[in-house]
């Protein structure tokens, strides 16, 4: 038996995030694809927000956790796996402070620009999911588009300024993993990404080889799959 349970769905850059990192790592896991199978008493039993990834795990005080970041930041403290997470309390701080920049600033964007071409459902209070006019839901997603040039300069600016990864290590952290694998859903919009954010996510997966591409796989084929012609 695995130690570790990880529920994915393997179209999201989120998930996507915590099985590239899990892979990387070389832990022992079992993934179980939860396509169509969310919301179910059993699922809800044990995570209550009816996210993924979730992680079941003997170790954590109710028995699983979702969230991505979190999922990473655990098992990185759990197994001693410093060099995604970095002991220093700067460069740690310079990973977590990236890593919460994203969630918070950086995917509402990319969600509320790239879910309506990838068919994922987006949150209640979104123009996407108003009684707004086509019009009106086209032009919010655009405007969101246009918005996502800010925070990836800040990354480049800031989080980058002077190391090929963030925080400053050798190897990608799990900063540059979550950046690298939120930036794949970018290719559903044909978004001109900055030179150096392309070669950012070309350094991250030729670090982590079929860690990365292995699983990037499902999600590549996935944009790919909404973008064919009908």
């Amino acid at each position: 038996m695995s130690a570790n349970t990880l529920s994915i769905l393997r179209p999201s850059v989120n998930n996507l995030s915590t099985r590239i990192f899990m892979r990387a790592a070389g832990l022992d896991f079992e993934e179980v694809d939860m396509w169509g199978n969310k919301g179910t008493p059993e699922f809800l039993g044990k995570d209550p927000a009816d996210l993924t990834p979730c992680l079941e795990d003997d170790g954590l005080p109710n028995g699983s956790l979702w969230e991505s970041c979190a999922i990473m930041q655990y098992l990185c403290n759990k197994h001693g796996l410093d060099q995604f997470y970095p002991t220093d309390p700067g460069r740690r701080a310079m990973v977590d402070s990236a890593m919460f920049y994203l969630i918070g600033t950086l995917y509402p964007l990319v969600t509320r620009a790239t879910y309506p071409t990838l068919g994922f459902p987006q949150y209640p209070g979104e123009t996407a999911t108003s009684t707004a006019d086509d019009a009106t839901k086209a032009q919010a997603a655009k405007d969101a588009e246009a918005a996502i040039a800010v925070p990836l300069e800040a990354f480049h600016k800031f989080f980058l300024k002077d190391s090929q990864f963030i925080g400053g290590g050798d190897g990608p952290s799990i900063a540059d993993i979550r950046l690298a694998a939120t930036l794949e859903f970018m290719e559903s919009i044909d978004y001109d990404l900055p030179e150096w954010a392309r070669d950012h996510m070309v350094a991250v997966e030729a670090a982590l080889g079929d860690a990365y591409s292995e699983p990037a796989a499902d999600v590549r084929g996935y944009v790919a799959s909404v973008k064919a012609p009908a």
